[in-house]
């Protein structure tokens, strides 16, 4: 049975970062300091720009260069790490590759027999079993996002980032692998941050959402969303936060084309 570990408390503190251009540099984030709790689902909304998708690949060892601290419980991240699985918008699976041996990719050093155990399991928990010896292009785009969330899921990490995976999926498929999602939470416990321009995908999965302001980014407001899961989007309860998290963007849009979240 595929583990219900859980990970450590994620702590960032004052967490500044910049890119060099031409004219000098470009803040793409700037005095972020967030903790995320042992098996919290966080997710992380904001404008085009304001560096949500920065702010994930520096928790997952894949920026470098910044200032402040980023810890994983007690060990400071500086690099890519088991301890931290990640799904991006695209599934980024192996095409020569069949899915079980796309999700087994990253596993080694395992004794006979536990890596294909642990493959077995992770398929079966994305619903996946009878799909183990196909390739992607055999696989519909939600499907093969499944595959990549077993990938990312079957080293057992602590932590899993998720890069608005569901974002090039149609209206259908999106709800459904959002369902797909709660219910591995729901099963693993893994802690989630998950960023997304989806304020109803935010709310419907997350614990918490984080409003990041635009460039520089910055943890503009955290609205906590008390609602039993599972959540009906059509609620007054959901669509008071809705409209909560919608007014911020609207105080703060200048232009019309600032509105795009």
């Amino acid at each position: 049975m595929v583990g219900g570990s859980v990970g450590d408390k994620l702590v960032i503190e004052g967490l500044h970062k910049s890119y060099p251009v031409r004219t000098g540099e470009v803040t793409a984030l700037e005095d972020i300091n967030l903790t995320i709790g042992n098996g919290e689902f966080i997710a992380i909304v904001g404008a085009s720009g304001c560096g949500k998708s920065t702010l994930l690949r520096i928790i997952a060892g894949l920026e470098n260069g910044y200032d402040g601290t980023v810890r994983l419980g007690d060990r400071r991240i500086a690099g890519p790490g088991l301890d931290r699985g990640m799904v991006f918008q695209e599934h980024r699976l192996l095409p020569w590759l069949t899915v079980e041996q796309n999700v087994a990719f990253g596993l080694n050093g395992l004794v006979p027999g536990e890596k294909e155990r642990l493959v077995r399991e992770h398929l079966d928990l994305v619903g996946l079993t009878g799909f183990a010896r196909v390739h992607p292009h055999q696989l519909s785009g939600g499907m093969a996002q499944r595959v990549a969330i077993a990938r990312a899921l079957v080293n057992q990490p602590g932590l899993l980032l998720l890069d608005e995976p569901f974002g090039a999926l149609d209206a259908l498929t999106k709800i459904q692998m959002q369902q797909e999602i709660l219910r591995i939470w729901e099963v693993e416990r893994t802690t989630m941050v998950l960023v997304t321009h989806d304020i109803d995908e935010a709310i419907y999965l997350g614990d918490r959402v984080v409003i990041m302001s635009s460039r520089p980014g910055t943890v503009k407001r955290i609205v906590p969303v008390n609602l039993p899961r599972p959540r009906d989007r059509t609620s007054y309860e959901f669509v008071e936060i809705r409209r909560e998290i919608y007014a911020e963007f609207f105080a703060e849009a200048e232009r019309p084309f600032a509105y795009a979240i």
